[in-house]
């Protein structure tokens, strides 16, 4: 039994760095490609992916912690690095609002959003993967901390969907405001993950 535990901590500890440099590879790819292309809602996708980085590194704590003894407190570490988080989203949902604004004001429209389309793909399949991986080692460990931590990549999940229909549209249609509603989509989930990590904190959540 113990050795049936290892071999799943092992995997829920190898899942958690994975999602950091998948985020972190993902970050990098789509602000570049996203500032090039001229679209917020790529950039916007991005900046949201380090700020996971950021989330992703008090989950491999978390793991740690729980790996060790299962019953014991959340870390200082994992508090500061959820509230770091909770703030960085507030602020990357603050970003995302007055981008959208400031392009519809100026009826500015992207070069192209093929990328958009492409990178939130890539990004669906890995996140469903990491979905189903998470919350099916969760519930053979009987972690809830683990199976808390797949459900959260359900966002991940719908931050892809609203990257790709936006990107879709755009790039059928060439409407511009199209390419606006990618940002607002991401600002509403943004603010959702932002209020939860700083409820998680001052362990409301």
């Amino acid at each position: 039994m113990k050795n049936i535990e290892e071999k799943y901590y092992n995997r829920v500890f190898w899942l958690a760095v994975f999602t950091i440099v998948f985020n972190f590879f993902e970050g990098s790819v789509s602000v570049l490609l996203g500032i090039e292309d001229e679209t917020i809602a790529l950039s916007g996708f991005g900046v949201d992916s380090f700020v996971e980085v950021i989330s992703g590194f008090g989950v491999l704590q978390m793991v740690i912690r729980i790996r060790r003894n299962p019953n014991s407190p959340v870390s200082r570490f994992e508090k500061k690095a959820l509230r770091t988080t909770g703030i960085a989203f507030y602020i990357l949902t603050a970003g995302l609002i007055a981008g959208a604004i400031i392009q519809t004001t100026k009826g500015h429209k992207p070069e192209t959003t093929t990328w958009g389309v492409v990178i939130s793909l890539v990004s669906l399949a890995v996140m469903v993967w990491l979905y189903r991986s998470k919350i099916s080692c969760g519930i053979k460990l009987n972690a809830e901390p683990v199976i808390a931590d797949g459900r959260c990549t359900l966002v991940c999940i719908y931050m892809s969907v609203v990257l790709l229909l936006s990107s879709l549209v755009y790039e059928i249609t060439g409407v511009g405001w199209i390419d606006t509603i990618g940002p607002l989509g991401l600002a509403w989930f943004s603010f959702s993950e932002g209020r939860e990590a700083l409820e998680k904190a001052t362990g409301k959540g």
